[in-house]
């Protein structure tokens, strides 16, 4: 479904401020996989994510996308098959716009067959009232409401909302609810899990929690110094402990997990 094949990026490369973000990094994700991804800061999970995305050209390497060569496919034509939500509620959404307004844009950026000067029919609207109402927030009786009158939870899920409102071939959740707190970060993860589940939608999601880096999805990955240390489902994964993932970090890369935000979570 999703290829990665040997991928390099370095940044500022012949600088002092060279950066080299991606090393040789391959991977395959099958169809519906739901995977976490865990590693310290600069262990290259974003900008993993921005590579899929398309925000920069690679040095070395393809990305397959539904057995389409996406490798030098511009960003903007990504977004139509490609869902992301980031860290910040701020981003992904239009805060002077409407809730329906917003959920318009993302339905006619990522529908075949439409451009944006198409019209938004009733039975659109209707359409998007009912998705509203399935968040359980209210947000369907506040159509006319501009977003950034919404809390960063609502907004979260309306974002969560926008980029599944036509199902992408992937989903990117890049620590979607680590700005929220625990309360509002709990009910915008089970309704990740929900409209994955129910949407059969293929997903990687990037977590500083290693309970629900084990626990949710089918697959864990660890990153550490650009590239994928470790990879674990199934048994093996339903067995691990965050001790024992911290353990196999350790053997793997020949140091400890320092990353305060990370431990601080088990």
């Amino acid at each position: 479904m999703l290829d990665i094949k040997n991928i390099s990026k370095t940044f500022s490369p012949g600088t002092v401020n060279e950066k080299k973000a991606l090393s040789d990094l391959s991977l395959s994700v099958k169809d519906g996989d739901f995977i976490t991804i865990i590693g310290s800061n600069g262990a290259g999970k974003s900008t993993l994510f921005n590579a899929i995305a398309g925000s920069f050209y690679l040095d070395e390497g393809y990305i397959f996308l539904g057995g389409q060569d996406i490798t030098f496919l511009e960003e903007h034509k990504r977004s139509r098959i490609i869902g992301r939500m980031f860290q910040d509620p701020l981003k992904g959404t239009a805060p002077s716009m409407s809730i329906e307004e917003n959920i318009a844009l993302a339905y006619l950026r990522s529908s075949e067959g439409t451009s944006p000067f198409s019209r938004i029919s009733s039975r659109d609207k209707k359409n998007f009232r009912e998705k509203l109402s399935l968040l359980g927030m209210g947000l369907e009786d506040r159509m006319r409401d501009p977003v950034g009158l919404l809390s960063g939870g609502q907004r979260q899920a309306l974002t969560l909302l926008m980029a599944t409102i036509v199902t992408p071939k992937l989903l990117l959740l890049d620590e979607h609810t680590a700005a929220l707190d625990p309360g509002t970060a709990e009910k915008v993860i089970e309704l990740t899990k929900k409209i994955v589940s129910e949407g059969n939608i293929t997903c990687l999601m990037i977590t500083h929690n290693m309970k629900q880096a084990l626990t949710i999805g089918n697959r864990t990955l660890l990153m550490n110094d650009g590239n994928i240390v470790l990879d674990v489902s199934g048994n093996e994964r339903e067995s691990l402990t965050t001790s024992d993932l911290i353990d196999k970090f350790k053997k793997k890369v020949g140091e400890d997990l320092d990353n305060d935000r990370i431990l601080l979570s088990t």
